[in-house]
């Protein structure tokens, strides 16, 4: 909602005032007709709100105070400040003004803003997967069942759901921990995927996407004051979901660095500097990790993943392990591995003890389903006690959206080979994540072939992480400005091309180091558009600030 100026608000407030006054001050001789009492601004009042005067306004005294709020920036509670969200920052904020000023006509370098601020593929033009649409159609809408149109495996998944829903309808509340079907479902596509680990239903837990799974963990987790605060580990770069709850719980962030040398591998050297540097402040107790990565795109290695699980196993921390890009693995020689099956591998003294909770999302894979709210995460090790807090946890937000609940079934429980509908959906699948293959290769290419930026490999997820290199002398004026140097990058882009990126700052980064992040999502077209005019900006940008030679090293 559009706020007026501090100011601006406190000249219409006493202007409604005066107005009022001449109103409940006027002689009862004076009559005044309804639809004549206008306030100075503009509109009739019900437009303020004030459809009519009852007797207790009418009989206010006219010397009586403006009732002050009582939220205000002086109370709001500090951990709500302290919150940052640089996917919809400032960046984004000033985005969304322009394209307000250009759908009113107004002028800019540019005839449309490309948004790859944030992995949003249906924004980006990505076609919904058919099937997945089919069964959430039949569940909302169960008259569908009769259309010949829509074929039978969909119509079966849909008759399934809303028979583990109350009064076989998606519009009831679920379990707080999901639709017991389709937690089963979910158990019996883990065994799969992992190849035979045992997963058991019982520990899964349907969730408003990934976030709200990990932000429940989290509450779990944070506890003690001073020394003995909850210590918090996450990668660096990380997404800012991590360290915005960390803020809003008073937890402490643990930063460790991943290796960008090293394609942002994660370096057990480091996590041990990390975990030995945070103990003299706060007591580490849980150790989170993004796979593959976001904003940095990297898909770790099993040999990173044991020795994490190993890291966590000797230092008694419980593991959060983000694995919503899972289906997203693009480069040859890359493969996707659970923590969880690596966990089982390293045998049962591992398997048994370390916490382990892993999430999983509707929102990106090869649906990118970011409306629908699905997701789930699965627990191990907790304590029979603790899981059942988790459980009441849990049940004071009542249940997920059970739509998104469908939509996450179908993803678990796509049609199977001796079905219908497996040809179109293997077709359609197929062309989602063969296109985002071939478009991560193309953004590391070309940002690779501009003087001044330097692009790791887009292994998988969604994004492209490259480093700037920015001039002195912008550094110079954006330190004047007040801003990080990858801030003022990102705004001159915006404003000069209509390209939306995030800056690096808002993800961390090492000192005296730049980035940004931007998807991979937009259409080949679009992207090609997107890569050709960021190289001439950053041209641009370079000789403007005095130097096409970058250092190298």
């Amino acid at each position: 909602m559009h706020r007026l100026p501090s100011s601006a608000n406190r000249s219409l407030i006493a202007g409604a005032v005066e107005q009022y006054r001449a109103l409940v001050m006027r002689p009862k001789s004076q009559t005044i007709r309804k639809e004549s009492v206008r306030f100075k601004t503009q509109g009739p009042m019900e437009s303020y709100g004030l459809k009519r005067y009852s007797t207790a306004e009418a009989t206010v005294p006219a010397t009586s105070k403006i009732r002050e709020k009582t939220l205000t920036m002086e109370t709001l509670n500090p951990q709500v400040k302290a919150v940052e969200y640089a996917v919809r920052g400032p960046i984004v904020m000033k985005a969304e003004e322009i394209e307000k000023c250009l759908r009113e006509g107004g002028k800019q370098p540019f005839t449309e803003v490309i948004k790859a601020n944030i992995g949003d593929a249906h924004a980006m033009g990505q076609q919904p997967i058919t099937f997945l649409r089919q069964v959430v159609a039949l569940c909302t809408f169960p008259e569908l069942m009769d259309s010949p149109s829509l074929p039978e495996d969909a119509k079966a998944r849909a008759h399934r759901i809303l028979q583990g829903c109350g009064g076989t309808s998606l519009g009831s509340y679920s379990a707080s921990q999901g639709v017991d079907c389709i937690r089963r479902d979910i158990a019996a596509y883990i065994e799969q995927r992992d190849h035979g680990v045992p997963a058991d239903s019982e520990n899964i837990f349907l969730t408003t996407g990934a976030s709200d799974g990990i932000v429940s963990i989290l509450r779990m987790l944070v506890s003690g004051q001073g020394a003995s605060r909850t210590g918090v580990m996450i990668p660096i770069p990380q997404y800012p979901l991590y360290s915005a709850a960390i803020a809003e719980m008073e937890a402490v962030q643990i930063s460790y660095y991943l290796d960008e040398d090293n394609s942002w591998a994660l370096d057990i050297n480091e996590l041990h500097r990390a975990y030995q540097a945070a103990k003299k402040h706060c007591q580490p107790r849980v150790i989170c990790i993004i796979n593959p990565g976001n904003p940095t795109g990297q898909v770790q290695s099993r040999k990173c993943i044991e020795e994490v699980l190993h890291f966590a196993y000797e230092e008694n921390l419980f593991v959060m392990s983000d694995e919503v890009y899972q289906d997203n693995v693009y480069a040859p020689g890359c493969e996707f591995h659970s923590f969880k099956k690596v966990l089982y591998e390293m045998g049962p003294e591992y398997f048994n003890s370390v916490e382990l909770a892993s999430f999983h999302s509707t929102s990106k894979g090869y649906t990118g389903e970011c409306g629908f709210r699905g997701g789930y995460m699965e627990v191990l090790n907790l304590e029979p006690e603790v899981k059942a807090q988790l459980v009441k946890l849990r049940s004071v937000q009542l249940c997920p959206p059970v739509s998104g609940q469908a939509a996450m079934d179908v993803i678990v429980n796509p049609p199977r080979p001796d079905e219908p509908s497996f040809s179109c959906f293997q077709q359609e699948k197929t062309a989602v994540l063969g296109a985002l293959a071939e478009k991560a290769k193309l953004t590391e290419e070309i940002l690779n072939s501009v003087p001044g930026i330097q692009c790791n490999p887009v292994q998988g997820a969604m994004y492209a992480f490259p480093q700037l290199f920015i001039p002195p002398k912008a550094v110079e004026q954006a330190k004047a400005l007040g801003m990080q140097p990858d801030m003022l990058y990102c705004l001159r882009l915006l404003e000069e091309t209509g390209i939306c990126l995030v800056p690096g700052s808002g993800f961390g980064q090492r000192d005296g180091t730049y980035h940004f992040r931007m998807t991979i999502l937009p259409p080949k077209d679009k992207l090609n558009v997107l890569l050709d005019n960021l190289r001439d900006f950053h041209i641009k940008f370079l000789k403007e600030y005095g130097t096409l030679e970058v250092p190298r090293g």
